[in-house]
């Protein structure tokens, strides 16, 4: 067995969590399952239409989405190392579906985007947050700023992007009203 020394690099448990969950994201995208969600997405009644059973695919979706969830859940739990009600505020959930609305609604990598961007607004505020204190003689608080700039993001995307800023691409009805 190789000694630690002669690794090097060691990966957190969390990024590769991370890379696993993206793969197979990806992964049940692409599939049968994946392409029936997408059908029910965009048009449900069409989708039946076809021959697709919505409600054992709705539950399928619930399903799928509470094992995700379990999965997380549990890292989380090991990672902390303790749970309770005040680890989950508000402000979390707001910033998990700013994430997803910012990069795109049902496209992976947009959503991927608006994690990114929005884990690094705290490292931007770092450099922001002093010289405007100063400005507002310590009035505005750091995180007073976080939130007013998560929702001037999330209005100037819905205003100029309302699909999000890496969109998914378009599908069916769509493209054909743009070609003719």
């Amino acid at each position: 067995m190789l000694s630690p020394k002669f690794i090097p690099y060691h990966v957190p448990t969390s990024v590769i969590g991370v890379v696993i969950s993206v793969i197979i994201s990806h992964r049940l995208e692409l599939s049968r399952v994946g392409r029936a969600w997408m059908a029910i997405r965009e048009d449900e009644i069409a989708a039946k239409a076809m021959g697709i059973n919505t409600r054992n695919m709705k539950l399928l979706a619930f399903g799928m989405g509470a094992t995700f969830g379990g999965v997380s859940g549990a890292m989380f739990a090991s990672f902390q190392g303790f749970i309770s009600p005040e680890s989950f505020s508000l402000m979390e959930s707001v910033m998990i579906v700013a994430m997803v609305v910012l990069g795109g609604v049902g496209y992976l990598p947009g959503v991927i985007l608006g994690a990114v961007l929005l884990a690094a607004l705290p490292e931007v505020l770092r450099y922001v947050a002093g010289p405007l204190q100063t400005m507002t003689d310590g009035r505005l608080d750091a995180s007073i700023l976080r939130q007013l700039l998560i929702a001037l993001a999330m209005i100037s995307v819905m205003l100029l992007r309302p699909r999000g800023l890496w969109p998914a691409p378009e599908h069916g009805k769509s493209l054909q009203n743009t070609k003719s």
